[in-house]
């Protein structure tokens, strides 16, 4: 997998991206609670990025959290940047994938998870899964 900085024009990103994964990825959409697909999902495997395929989580990254979108306590190194987002009137984090710049999620720390980090990337569920791991392989 290339790490080199993926560049679309919107036209380019709508026909590559479902509508939904247009308005996740490039408009920080979000999808509702409990309804994504990798919410509960916890198999073995990569989670990658619907917009650039970038690897982004480990499978042994994710935990239960109950906030109904996947939660992972880290990411793959160097796969997440992190911007503050004060929309809607609060303070949060955003991560965006570092390859593509598409908006992930956000990211919560000293919620008292029994993690490794005490961190939550709450993340939309428009990502890819791949599996078997392609460090597997």
């Amino acid at each position: 997998m290339s790490s080199d900085k993926v560049v679309l024009s919107e036209k380019e990103w709508k026909a590559k991206l479902t509508p939904f994964q247009y308005k996740v990825l490039r408009e920080k959409g979000t999808e509702r609670a409990f309804t994504g697909e990798y919410d509960k999902f916890f198999e073995d495997g990569i989670y990658v990025c619907a917009g650039c395929g970038a690897e982004l989580y480990t499978a042994e990254q994710k935990f239960k959290s109950g906030c109904g979108w996947p939660a992972f306590y880290d990411n793959v190194k160097g796969a997440v940047k992190q911007y503050e987002d004060t929309s809607h009137g609060m303070t949060r984090t955003e991560i965006v994938c570092a390859r593509c710049e598409g908006h992930l999620g956000h990211v919560f720390k000293g919620e008292g998870y029994k993690t490794p980090t005490n961190s939550r990337h709450c993340v939309n569920s428009c990502l890819l899964y791949t599996s078997p791991s392609p460090r597997d392989s």
